[in-house]
């Protein structure tokens, strides 16, 4: 039978992550590849007290349907963490719940993006949100950043030329894949060039309040005048992916826009998973249990530094992230990191992401992020030597 599929698919980049996974999984390897948070760190005692006891009080309503926008206790927990975010009071009918903030990042594509519009995104930027993106197939246009964010002065020449650009998605907080975090500044100039320009933006805030010192950055939802950000939020990295729970914060015209598409795409996230992510809310300080998170992954942070320093060659550059999960390291110009991970650190035992996927175009091969949330620290500093071996053998041959 010939298979006759949407030309959507044609630009998915999935095979090239799906051989990395499979790599990941062969016994003993160290891998830097995956955004996962440190397992050991899952609040699974106190889940498991308040999993039993939604099933003994309430399993009538823990294993029925719910309310497409979400179960409204936990809307609400979602809209008081979001006042504290904004500076100003936020209903529960700005609140959707979806399945992680990856389906938020879908139903935004699948409302703004008809075949051939224009979006503009960093450079680097999250793949997982090129994958998204790119299955309504839009023109990316990718704006390059620096240790302060993505260049507006690029940005605002762009804005200005193009006119048909449906929106504009950042991770401005320790972002996937290179750790850095937008400064103040640029977050109050971005604001006033969506006020300037009229166009949207999607803040995608997985990692905000990972944060190793000082105190949570402003989010730019909260400088928002007019209702152009959307933000996405999730509670994968902070508690636990498991329960695949997100929110979308924005105002209620567009959550009555994203509540259509979460009917058509599911109906619903999991009931008894959002009743038992309330309970834990209302029975549990979530805050101890994240500042307990943010010490141990600035330590394991501190660890592949210092490691990275230790090992690596100096040609090889790498960014010193504030928090969040990942760093991103760069090898020298003309190298290509995907031939590395082949050729040269899966045959040694560790795996990282190579960071060609980072960029819609692809065209940029020479760097790599890594993860070190989810490793020991005995673990970080095996792989970083195994990998520091690597990258000079590769070097030295090339």
């Amino acid at each position: 039978m010939k298979i006759k599929l949407a030309n959507r698919l044609k630009g998915m980049n999935g095979g090239s992550m799906i051989d990395l996974l499979k790599a990941t999984q062969i016994p003993g390897m160290i891998s830097f590849a995956g955004g996962f948070p440190a397992p050991e760190l899952f609040p699974a005692a106190e889940m498991a007290e308040v999993s039993q006891k939604v099933l003994e009080k309430l399993p009538h309503l823990a294993l029925q349907y719910s309310a497409t926008e979400g179960y409204l206790p936990l809307r609400k927990h979602f809209a008081d963490r979001m006042e504290s975010k904004v500076n100003k009071k936020v209903s529960s009918d700005e609140i959707l719940i979806t399945a992680g903030s990856q389906q938020g990042l879908d139903f935004v594509a699948k409302a703004f993006i008809n075949p051939g519009d224009t979006i503009i995104c960093e450079s680097p930027t999250y793949l997982g949100a090129i994958n998204a993106f790119r299955a309504y197939e839009p023109n990316f246009i990718e704006i390059p950043t620096d240790e302060h964010g993505m260049r507006l002065s690029v940005l605002e020449k762009i804005l200005a030329s193009e006119k048909n650009i449906k929106f504009i998605y950042i991770n401005p907080d320790f972002q996937n894949p290179g750790g850095r975090s937008w400064s103040i500044d640029r977050r109050r100039k971005l604001v006033e060039l969506i006020e300037k320009y009229d166009v949207p933006v999607v803040e995608d805030n997985p990692y905000g309040e990972l944060y190793f010192e000082g105190k949570e950055l402003p989010t730019i939802k909260s400088m928002d005048k007019n209702n152009h950000v959307i933000f996405l939020g999730t509670l994968s990295k902070i508690l636990c992916p498991g329960y695949r729970l997100g929110w979308i914060y924005a105002s209620k015209d567009f959550i009555k826009i994203f509540n259509t598409l979460k009917q058509a795409a599911d109906l619903q996230c999991s009931t008894i998973s959002q009743v038992e992510v309330s309970a834990y809310f209302d029975t549990y300080d979530i805050e101890t249990h994240i500042s307990s998170m943010k010490k141990v992954y600035s330590h394991r942070k501190n660890v592949m530094i210092e490691a990275m320093e230790k090992y690596f060659p100096k040609n090889v550059t790498y960014t010193n992230p504030k928090g969040g999960l990942f760093t991103w390291a760069t090898l020298p110009d003309g190298l290509d990191a995907s031939c590395l991970q082949r050729e040269k650190a899966i045959p040694k035992g560790v795996a990282f992401v190579p960071g060609e996927a980072f960029y819609p175009s692809g065209e940029i091969k020479n760097n790599f992020r890594l993860n070190f949330s989810c490793m020991s620290e005995e673990k970080i500093i095996e792989g970083i030597q195994l990998l520091g071996e690597a990258i000079k053998e590769y070097i030295k041959e090339k």
